[in-house]
C-alpha cells in the first residue's frame, strides 16, 4: 500500500514507489534529487511546524518542502 511521505513518522524507513496525481511540476525535480522509484530512505526529522521534512537516502540528507513530500508516493519498510 502506498502512502505520501508526509504521512510517515520520524524513524520510519521506506522506499519510493512513484509520484502522485498532478505532481508533474515536482516530478522532474524529485528525480534529479535522486528520488527514483525503488530507492530506500529513512525519515530523519520534521521541522517544528512540519515543513520541511529531512530524509536520508543514498548516503546524504535531503530536505523536502511539504508540497514536494506530498507529491512523493512511498511504501513503508518493515523493520
Amino acid at each position: 500500500m502506498s502512502l505520501s511521505l508526509k504521512e510517515m513518522a520520524v524513524g520510519d524507513s521506506g522506499r519510493v514507489v512513484g509520484f502522485g496525481e498532478g505532481s508533474k511540476a515536482y516530478r522532474r525535480k524529485l528525480l534529479s534529487l535522486g528520488l527514483t522509484p525503488g530507492v530506500a530512505f529513512s525519515v530523519i526529522r520534521y521541522a517544528p511546524m512540519g515543513d520541511p521534512v529531512e530524509i536520508r537516502l543514498r548516503g546524504f540528507s535531503l530536505s523536502l518542502r511539504r508540497d514536494e513530500a506530498a507529491a512523493l508516493l512511498v511504501e513503508r519498510s518493515e523493520a
